[in-house]
């Protein structure tokens, strides 16, 4: 009933008010209470179409009243009129302080305050997430070390011999000079060194007058290409002079672009029969230094070597236990850049097996000698009955020895593996086939001292 009563009001104000949208907004019956009034959103709300669309016609001159006038209505002394007119009077009052004030509120254009985005956990306190960067907190001892000593030594690897001359080199050190060459090969990706010749090399220091083959060397050179030491060549031994002539060449299989990345090594050697080889001087080039397709000749000083003595050699070994047959299988495979132990010919090199358990030599076999090389190959293999229980206390000792017709055969090198072994690499082959039954086990060894094996090792103390 209210809403239709509102609906006849207002058509009824419609022709009897000469006033359009405003004066009848005006009037009680399409006054709104103070209870509908809804302002929405964080700004103030604006003007309403319609009331603009009011002024707009106030303007052009539609409406001559003024505030002031009274609106006509019809007079009539019923005290509902008298109070529905003072009703009117406020309400209009009301609504015109209102949009007066929002009015004044509302800005010309609309103020959006975005606050930044923050990504981060939800805590208490938000601070700024940065990237943490790792760093290492680094002690005095730490930098101390980093330092290499030997870049600071006063010996002749430091890097003040390759501001020097070789005339310089020549007269401080006094090692003599080598004469070598180099080419590349394209075509079949090889590169040749040719060892030419030696001259003014140093007499040996002897202090045993009886020998009289010290008044002269007996000098040899080895080639290699670094970081490889492996893979090296070796002359042929010149008796009792200080001018050695070689005329000898070498190959290395290896591509042309890592040939570039080698440094050629030449290291000059003396051969002594009755101890270790003793290193005269080395040559080093880089062959990023040199036209290689080109080649050349050159004559270079020797400087000192931080190795005093040469390599005894390598050998490489398989070993296999079979625990329900109780036998340790041992296959001596090959050798290699062996110590040379005869002027002349090379070498004629034979292995020595010898199995120790404890400190008793229970059983001896050997391979058989390979006449004249350094680089022999074996493929022998032999067989020791050791029951499982005994394993642990078993110990294998390998000595190469150079054979000799007429006299006792030369000492070359020896290892110990087994429970007494004679270094790391020879406790982890042992380790290893201890863990792998019925499955071989192949490692290479480099050959030690007989004084370093007895040292560290009983079990080499029991064997010849």
């Amino acid at each position: 009933m209210g809403f239709l009563s509102r609906i006849s009001d207002l058509l009824l104000c419609r022709w009897t008010c000469r006033h359009c949208c405003q004066k009848c907004y005006e009037s009680s019956c399409c006054q709104s209470s103070e209870d509908e009034v809804e302002i929405l959103g964080p700004f103030p709300a604006q003007t309403p179409p319609w009331l603009m669309a009011s002024r707009s016609s106030d303007k052009d001159g539609d409406s001559v009243h003024t505030a002031s006038e009274v609106p006509l209505t019809p007079r009539t002394n019923s005290p509902d009129r008298r109070c529905s007119s003072s009703d009117t009077s406020k309400s209009t009052y009301s609504l015109t302080r209102r949009i007066s004030s929002l009015e004044s509120r509302r800005p010309s254009s609309p103020l959006i305050d975005i606050k930044p985005i923050e990504f981060g956990v939800l805590s208490a306190k938000k601070e700024p997430i940065q990237p943490s960067v790792l760093r290492r907190t680094y002690t005095p001892d730490d930098y101390f070390r980093k330092f290499e000593p030997q870049l600071y030594s006063l010996d002749s690897n430091s890097d003040d011999v390759d501001f020097l001359t070789d005339e310089e080199i020549l007269s401080k050190y006094q090692l003599g000079m080598l004469h070598f060459s180099t080419q590349y090969d394209l075509l079949h990706n090889h590169l040749t060194v040719r060892v030419i010749e030696a001259r003014d090399l140093p007499p040996p220091i002897s202090h045993d007058g009886s020998r009289q083959d010290m008044a002269h060397s007996n000098p040899y050179v080895k080639i290699c290409l670094l970081p490889d030491q492996k893979n090296s060549k070796q002359t042929g031994v010149k008796r009792k002079t200080q001018k050695p002539v070689f005329e000898e060449r070498y190959t290395f299989e290896i591509p042309f672009l890592e040939a570039q990345r080698r440094t050629l090594l030449l290291t000059v050697v003396d051969f002594d029969k009755f101890s270790r080889h003793c290193v005269i001087g080395k040559v080093s080039v880089p062959l990023c230094e040199v036209d290689l397709v080109k080649g050349g000749h050159w004559w270079k000083a020797l400087v000192p070597s931080s190795q005093n003595e040469v390599e005894l050699g390598e050998l490489l070994l398989s070993l296999n236990y079979l625990p329900s047959a109780g036998r340790l299988n041992v296959d001596v495979i090959r050798a290699k850049q062996l110590l040379q132990t005869d002027v002349s010919q090379g070498s004629d090199p034979f292995v020595k097996i010898q199995l120790v358990h404890g400190l008793k030599l229970v059983k001896t076999k050997k391979t058989s000698f390979l006449r004249g090389t350094i680089d022999p190959f074996y493929n022998e293999s032999f067989s020791f009955k050791v029951p499982q229980e005994e394993l642990e206390n078993a110990s294998l000792v390998f000595t190469v020895f150079g054979h000799n017709m007429k006299s006792s055969n030369d000492f070359i090198g020896r290892i110990v593996i087994g429970q007494y072994s004679s270094g790391p690499s020879e406790s982890n082959h042992w380790r290893r086939m201890l863990n792998t039954h019925r499955t071989a086990v192949e490692q290479w060894h480099s050959l030690r001292s007989r004084a370093e094996c007895d040292r560290v090792s009983p079990a080499s103390l029991e064997v010849t």
